[in-house]
């Protein structure tokens, strides 16, 4: 034996990380990034096309990036927070008003979207190629998803990724361990509150996910927990609440209000609009603007699907806990994290609850919609409120994720449908597509009005609707338009400086598109007499300059 020598430690040989466990992270990656780069390509073909609501907001945008106006509502309502405005200020600051200074805000949202998406996935209890069957579904888009999450038109693109961020942090909270707890709940109540300004949508998600951690936190939601929750919500909501308490306005009687609840239609329109329509055009199974008899399958899919993942999750959730399942405590209660998946028959649980908060949310939303009116009256377009159906996307398609694993037949009916779901996306993704080079060429013509009223030294002029803020907006106000109908007369104006402003102007303009119900009223006034119309014809626009 030799006294006082010191052995040399053997080198460790630390296993290599399979490449099969890497490669759906990085086709995960891959997708998420086409996903993007789609989105981003339509943005630059200008697609989907821009409209006076989005302008809207814009001018909001734009006036808070002047320091001009700190609007907390969509102009001309009490109600869909202008979080949006906010963001995109800095930008319009920066580049001027456009429509990409608006977007770009919207296509970040919808990355964090996927990336908080995949995550979720992740801790639901998937596997990585879950993750990737998630993020791929997400990331093709039909015309109505990308309108949905792409045009700064108010209150859809963030809804998304706040109702996964709080699936995510729930899950979090209820599985995970000691290390920035507090941050974790003022995130929760943060983002709750951000929403109940910006738009209660989400509330069902905001209330299924708050339900788990009180079933599962109601002891540390007694101390400081609770008080930085009540803290970050209400931090969350202060513009709606300062601005309630200031005018005495209710925001949810303006959003019953304008949900049409008081126009007529009956309970068959609702219901076909609400349950045929709806899921296919919400979740983006149809081509622009309607949808084909074979797409609409999903209207019959979706209510199966949601009761078997509602199913399943109540089965896993009423599983009996043996205390060897649950794991070390540590010091506040919790459970240490434990990688992706939340470990243990407790961490099953969780994330079955979170899963059926995630379903309930989503056949709250569906049913809220399917009794409005609007689901009869316009069903096209207010598929629009469908929009958030997206966020139960990992609990919709669990049961078919762990049904394809198994052997059998049952295994190839999951397949089959896993491969109609991104058939159907898919084609009804390559119908956006093929529309961009339209949307491209009316944006083209919409500049070319903007471009001949700068050079006739336009200042003021009268449009319709869906023209009037959409041009204020292009011309970063160098032009101000005001609304009138297809009779002339006065129509909503949602800034009114922008009325008075043209009427204190004899000389103002009219504008109208060609072969419009407004340009045929217009043109009875052309001619060469004293106090009639010029007109000036430009790329699909009639500009109407009085005589003097």
């Amino acid at each position: 034996m030799i006294a006082g020598v010191r052995q040399e430690p053997r080198e460790v040989h630390r296993p290599r990380t399979p490449w099969r466990p890497r490669l759906p992270v990085l086709l995960a990656l891959l997708v998420g990034l086409a996903g993007v780069g789609y989105r981003l390509a339509l943005l630059v073909a200008d697609a989907p096309p821009t409209n006076s609501d989005e302008a809207t907001m814009g001018l909001a945008a734009l006036h808070i990036a002047r320091g001009e106006d700190f609007p907390v509502w969509f102009y001309g309502q009490a109600y869909m927070g202008t979080l949006e405005a906010y963001l995109a200020a800095p930008l319009v600051a920066l580049a001027g008003p456009s429509v990409l200074a608006l977007r770009l805000p919207t296509l970040a949202l919808y990355a964090l979207f996927l990336a908080l998406s995949w995550r979720l996935s992740r801790r639901l209890g998937g596997n990585a190629w879950f993750g990737l069957l998630v993020v791929a579904f997400l990331a093709l888009g039909s015309d109505r998803v990308v309108k949905n999450q792409l045009i700064a038109g108010g209150g859809y693109p963030e809804l998304n990724p706040a109702g996964v961020a709080l699936a995510l942090l729930t899950v979090g909270l209820c599985t995970g361990g000691s290390r920035a707890r507090l941050a974790r709940w003022a995130a929760w109540g943060l983002v709750s509150g951000l929403m109940l300004w910006v738009d209660p949508l989400v509330l069902p998600y905001v209330v299924g996910t708050g339900v788990v951690l009180v079933a599962w936190r109601r002891r540390e939601l007694a101390g400081r927990a609770g008080l930085v929750v009540a803290g970050a919500l209400l931090l969350g909501a202060a513009p709606m609440l300062v601005d309630s308490l200031q005018h005495g306005r209710n925001p949810l009687t303006a959003v019953l209000g304008a949900s049409g609840g008081e126009a007529a239609a009956s309970w068959g329109e609702r219901l076909y609009g609400g349950l045929v329509l709806g899921p296919p055009l919400g979740m983006g199974f149809c081509s622009p603007s309607h949808c084909a008899g074979w797409q609409l399958w999903w209207a019959i899919a979706l209510p199966l699907l949601l009761l078997l993942a509602v199913f399943a999750a109540w089965r896993t959730l009423r599983m009996p806990v043996v205390p060897a399942d649950l794991g070390p405590m540590s010091l506040t209660g919790s459970r240490p994290e434990s990688g992706d998946n939340p470990g243990g028959a407790e961490g099953r649980r969780v994330s079955a609850a979170v899963r059926l908060a995630l379903l309930g949310g989503a056949a709250v939303v569906l049913a809220a919609y399917t009794v409005s009116s609007a689901a009869g009256r316009t069903p096209v377009e207010s598929a629009r409120y469908l929009s958030c159906l997206a966020v139960a996307t990992p609990a919709l398609l669990w049961p078919l994720w762990r049904t394809v694993r198994r052997a059998g037949l049952r295994s190839l009916a999951a397949v089959a449908v896993l491969t109609a779901i991104l058939g159907t996306a898919g084609v009804a993704t390559a119908g956006a597509i093929a529309k961009a080079p339209a949307s491209h060429a009316e944006a083209d013509r919409h500049r070319a009005l903007v471009d001949a009223l700068g050079a006739l030294d336009v200042r003021h002029v009268r449009g319709g609707y869906w023209t009037c803020n959409r041009l204020t907006f292009a011309t970063g106000e160098d032009a101000v338009c005001a609304v009138v109908d297809d009779e002339l007369r006065p129509g909503y104006d949602r800034w009114p400086a922008y009325r008075r402003a043209v009427a204190g102007d004899p000389g103002a303009a009219w504008v109208a598109p060609v072969g419009s119900p407004l340009a045929a009223r217009l043109d009875r006034q052309v001619g060469p007499d004293q106090g009639a119309l010029d007109v000036v014809t430009v790329a699909g626009w009639r500009i109407y300059l009085p005589r003097r």
